[in-house]
């Protein structure tokens, strides 16, 4: 995954979803990040480098600069009843042959899973994904074979599955299958994707911080 920076970035929006909202993390989001992420439940699909145990350091140091610093692409809060619940995420390509793609991830804390937050929040992303990169073709989530609520997830948001990869990844000392989801952009196209609100609230964003 290419790293990014500032710099590359554009000013990240604020998006209201049907279900959630999607927001600039900050340090005050701490003390439900550990309370949501510290979960065996969650972190047992999570990709290696995600802590677990999940510990306040760990937490305070997410939201209070690894979050916004870009080497992570554009980090969302999802927010939901005016706390954060979880996390999404969209990390551009930056390579010359490479650059019309971009990985999509998210994860909700298990309280709030099967409510619809997690699909509110990928088609968020995706929206704004394609509004505001008009060099992106194809935004892509890898999600654990064993998986079947993140592979729901996406499959709700229009991706499809490109294939299995197998044995292709290590989680916690397992060799594990991985799964390629994706979404295009002439797919966007065909459903009512409302790309008009997404530039709107990228305009909005990059305003305030003028």
């Amino acid at each position: 995954m290419a790293a990014t920076t500032t710099a590359e970035l554009l000013p990240l929006p604020v998006l209201q979803g049907e279900r959630c909202l999607l927001r600039r993390v900050v340090a005050a989001d701490a003390a439900a990040l550990l309370r949501h992420a510290d979960d065996v439940d969650v972190s047992r699909n999570m990709f290696e480098g995600f802590p677990s145990p999940y510990l306040a350091s760990h937490a305070q140091a997410w939201c209070g600069h690894e979050a916004n610093s870009g080497m992570f692409g554009y980090v969302w809060a999802v927010e939901f009843d005016g706390a954060l619940v979880g996390c999404a995420g969209l990390v551009p390509h930056t390579g010359a042959g490479n650059r019309c793609n971009a990985e999509a991830g998210y994860w909700i804390g298990k309280p709030y899973w099967r409510r619809g937050i997690a699909s509110d929040a990928l088609a968020q992303v995706v929206d704004w994904g394609f509004a505001a990169l008009p060099q992106l073709t194809r935004i892509y989530a890898p999600i654990y074979a064993r998986n079947e609520g993140s592979q729901a997830v996406a499959r709700k948001c229009g991706f499809v599955r490109e294939g299995v990869q197998k044995q292709a990844i290590i989680k916690n000392g397992e060799v594990i299958d991985l799964t390629i989801w994706a979404t295009y952009r002439t797919e966007i196209a065909r459903r009512d994707a409302d790309i008009g609100a997404a530039l709107a609230a990228t305009a909005a964003s990059a305003m305030e911080r003028a």
